[in-house]
């Protein structure tokens, strides 16, 4: 299944750029993290705020299991394809660690989530998602992708995976290469060639220097 195909499948296709894009962007007092900060970039960053995101940055939250479940789901949820690169090429993991550790409330159903999730697989497959074969991988992440399908004994798999792929979406298509991926080029200047001559002839301002 394409990227494009697989999104819209997930419930997220709808989401516009711009939604996106300012589902990152502080509300006033508000405090928030970008992607550039998980890719290294801080040209857009005062100073206080480069100093709170490196002291971010040294901390860590997810252990190593959790970081290679939250890539697997990552992939999963966008994948490499002809277009552009898969999640965790464009740092999502990274950006879902830090995210975390900027906005704490994700902490508690990230975490629980996880567990969630290895506890259904060490049920079912006997080993964790992680161990899991791509095929159990999938079988169980289709199991909760789609709220209105899901089994009332998945609902708290399904909140856990709205809130991976939200944040995964967010991390992917405010990265550098979901910008691309997008076609997204932003307000451009532009270059002035004075009024045209059908609009100045309309007026009777041939005489007219401007």
């Amino acid at each position: 299944m394409k990227r494009r195909d697989s999104i819209k499948a997930l419930g997220i296709g709808a989401l516009s750029a711009g939604a996106l894009l300012k589902s990152c962007k502080p509300e006033p007092g508000e405090k928030t993290a970008v992607t550039n900060v998980a890719e290294g970039d801080y040209s857009d960053r005062q100073a206080q705020e480069i100093e709170r995101d490196k002291k971010l940055l040294a901390e860590t939250f997810f252990t190593p299991h959790e970081m290679a479940t939250i890539t697997i789901l990552a992939d999963i949820i966008i994948p490499k394809d002809e277009r552009s690169g898969s999640a965790s090429a464009a740092k999502v993991p990274e950006f879902i660690e830090f995210i975390v550790k900027d906005m704490p409330e994700h902490q508690l159903p990230m975490r629980g989530g996880l567990r969630w999730l290895d506890l259904k697989c060490l049920n079912r497959y006997d080993q964790p998602f992680k161990d899991c074969t791509a095929t159990q991988q999938l079988e169980i992440v289709n199991e909760i992708a789609y709220p209105a399908r899901a089994k009332p004994e998945m609902q708290q798999g399904v909140a856990f995976f709205n809130r991976m792929r939200n944040l995964t979406a967010t991390g992917f298509f405010t990265s550098k290469m979901g910008i691309e991926d997008l076609g997204y080029a932003g307000n451009k200047p532009n270059r002035w060639e004075g009024v045209p001559p059908d609009i100045i002839k309309a007026y009777g301002l041939e005489d007219i220097t401007f």
